[in-house]
């Protein structure tokens, strides 16, 4: 397992997946204008590989460029499926190669959000996740009903709100959160609630006004597209639902829970690198240096 890194890794490790690929690639497309990425799906059949393209059957303003991926890969031989009408999205970002790694993403297959914005990706081979992954894709590609069978498999509108509510409910000491929008009031009732346990919650991104006693940090320096917490220095959640009711109830968004020391270890680097640039962040170390200040002053 390992952590993609936004905008530092850029489309490395998603090219190096489909040209290592022998059999299968099952990727499902929310908004797309990655050509180098159509380009290796494409290099991907015409090597024998067989590869399902799953289209969000809208992406808000985004149809006519949707309809022309569709046909431009289904002339390259890629097998399409576009998705149901039943929800009011299909948001979710996700690959999978050979039926043994999955990709779950917090950035779409775009530049704006691969080269110029704050994003992770979670890779993993564990078999049950991966297998969960399948059973959705399938799923909804044929537009068949989902049951959620994985609980570190989360899915909206299935089981995602119990999921993070549980994942948000068992934090003991630390949340470490990226967050678009935190809007939905049971999330931010538990939030509060483990706030006031005491329970050290920090947030880049944005909370609604009705979250009284939590704040949040804009991302510094660069566009945020991401949703992911690290709980406790340990389990990390990262999807592409955020804590907003109609992501939860609503829409068809996929994220994952892993317990990984190298994942959860790199997610605190990345998180503390940039809290370091938030204004919370500077007058910490501010205040730090102040103390340093009349110490040294005294030894002198």
């Amino acid at each position: 397992m390992h952590l993609i890194t936004q905008p530092k890794d850029s489309l490395t490790p998603l090219i190096v997946a489909i040209k290592k690929a022998t059999k299968q690639i099952d990727i499902t497309i929310f908004r797309f204008d990655v050509k180098e990425l159509q380009r290796a799906l494409e290099g991907a059949v015409t090597r024998g590989v067989k590869v399902h393209a799953l289209i969000a059957h809208t992406s808000g303003g985004g149809a006519k460029r949707l309809r022309k991926l569709e046909l431009d890969l289904l002339n390259a031989g890629v097998t399409v499926s576009r998705t149901d009408d039943d929800l009011v999205r299909y948001h979710n970002k996700m690959m999978l190669v050979d039926c043994e790694t999955l990709f779950t993403l917090g950035f779409n297959f775009t530049r704006l959000d691969i080269e110029k914005s704050r994003s992770l990706g979670l890779v993993t081979r564990n078999k049950g996740i991966v297998a969960e992954g399948r059973k959705l894709f399938e799923a909804d590609s044929t537009r068949q009903p989902y049951t959620a069978g994985h609980d570190a498999f989360l899915v909206s509108p299935e089981n995602a709100r119990t999921g993070l509510a549980s994942f948000i409910k068992n934090a003991k000491k630390e949340l470490l959160i990226y967050e678009m929008k935190i809007s939905d009031r049971q999330m931010i009732k538990l939030l509060q609630e483990r706030a006031k346990a005491g329970v050290d919650i920090r947030i880049i991104g944005k909370v609604s006004k009705k979250a009284e006693g939590l704040k949040a940090e804009k991302m510094p320096g660069m566009r945020l597209h991401l949703r992911a917490m690290l709980r406790d220095g340990q389990e990390m959640f990262l999807g592409s639902m955020s804590l907003r009711g109609i992501e939860l109830d609503k829409r068809r968004e996929v994220g994952i829970i892993v317990k990984e020391r190298a994942a959860a270890k790199r997610f605190r680097e990345i998180f503390e690198e940039d809290w370091a640039k938030t204004d919370s962040g500077k007058k910490k170390t501010d205040e730090k240096e102040k103390k340093v200040e009349p110490e040294a002053a005294v030894a002198s």
